[in-house]
């Protein structure tokens, strides 16, 4: 009879377990309806955001966050996917943001039609620079890809041409973009078009780690003289990874093409680049949420603390606080060292610490 009746109350404890991870795996879906919806919604986030979250400065701020959370996602094709280490990925972000207004400024071509050589134009440098570093492995691509982009840098800030307006950049020609992409009155639609931009991103990123290609991915990250013992030939692979990110990248900048209203050269140093290599670390390199979270989370530091730095309360501090206070750099360097120091394998591992940690205090 003990036999026949202890099964029916284990069913009955291990149910909620089993249903409650199927209610959490529909939380990306919320969030996406409310970061949708969040154009419609006078809410005050103080704190957080200067106004309420659907004037036009808020919905600026989230549109760069979302925006760089996409461009961290689509780095971390490379770092944490495949294990390289690129220092040159913010050539193809500035190219397809430079090639998009010049084809706008110097062809007069229609808006969607420049967006599209644009991407391309992204699209092709990193096939070719792509084909070109890859002969090369470990520290060696790390230093090509360095090299490629510090030339990119110097020749834009060269102007050849009159083509990429030097140090200024160029401002895109408004009468040029649809209309409802122009003006503040606009700026839900540029918001709705990064959002869209990340959704793209996270889902390509997600679709190319499942395939087959990306099973290969994570065998050369691991070990890629393995992977040629089994007769594959990683190097097309890599590259394929290469080109799908530069691709990425390219629509990231005609996203920031809209959103700032031209293109600048700060796109194209290798700083810049840098500076997405601490939004993957942050968040947590080789993982399906940490990128989008490091990105969207340095991104509104940056932006925010700078805010702060400038504040009268941090003017009004004893020099001893008001002097690194006053600088966003130091304390962005403070957060990241944190968070390196604390949460080792970035924020996305810290539900799992969570939950081992309270497993363990059981």
């Amino acid at each position: 009879m003990s036999t026949a009746t202890t099964p029916a109350p284990a069913a009955v404890t291990t149910a909620p377990g089993r249903n409650r991870p199927r209610l959490l795996r529909w939380w990306p879906v919320a969030v996406l309806v409310l970061l949708v919806v969040a154009p419609y919604s006078a809410l005050p986030v103080p704190g957080l955001l200067d106004g309420p979250l659907g004037s036009p400065g808020s919905l600026q701020l989230l549109a760069t966050c979302l925006l760089f959370g996409a461009l961290a996602t689509g780095y971390d094709l490379l770092l944490g996917r495949t294990g390289l280490l690129s220092f040159g990925h913010a050539l193809y972000f500035a190219a397809g943001s430079y090639a998009t207004n010049m084809f706008l400024l110097e062809a007069g071509l229609p808006f969607a039609v420049a967006a599209v050589l644009g991407l391309c134009s992204g699209t092709a440098l990193a096939l070719v620079l792509g084909s070109v570093s890859l002969r090369v492995t470990g520290i060696g691509f790390s230093m090509v890809t360095l090299a490629f982009a510090q030339a990119g840098s110097i020749l834009v800030s060269r102007n050849p041409g009159g083509l990429t307006g030097g140090e200024e950049g160029r401002a895109a020609p408004a009468e040029l973009l649809p209309s409802w992409l122009v003006g503040i009155d606009h700026t839900a639609n540029l918001y709705w078009i990064a959002l869209a931009y990340l959704v793209l991103t996270l889902g390509v990123v997600r679709w190319a780690v499942r395939s087959p290609t990306g099973r290969v991915w994570e065998g050369i990250k691991e070990n890629e003289r393995r992977v040629e013992v089994l007769g594959l030939k990683p190097y097309g692979f890599k590259l394929t990874a290469f080109v799908l990110a530069g691709a990425l990248a390219a629509v990231g900048g005609l996203v920031h093409l809209l959103l700032t209203g031209g293109s600048t050269p700060q796109t194209t140093t290798s700083d810049f680049t840098l500076s997405l290599l601490v939004m993957v670390v942050l968040g947590g390199s080789g993982t399906r949420w940490g990128p989008m979270v490091g990105g969207i989370l340095y991104t509104w530091a940056d932006h925010r603390l700078g805010d702060l730095a400038g504040s009268g309360a941090v003017a009004d501090l004893p020099a001893v606080l008001r002097v690194p206070l006053s600088q966003p750099l130091f304390l962005l360097g403070v957060l990241f060292v944190a968070v390196v120091h604390l949460l080792p394998g970035g924020l996305a591992r810290l539900p799992s610490r969570l939950r081992r940690t309270r497993e363990e205090h059981r």
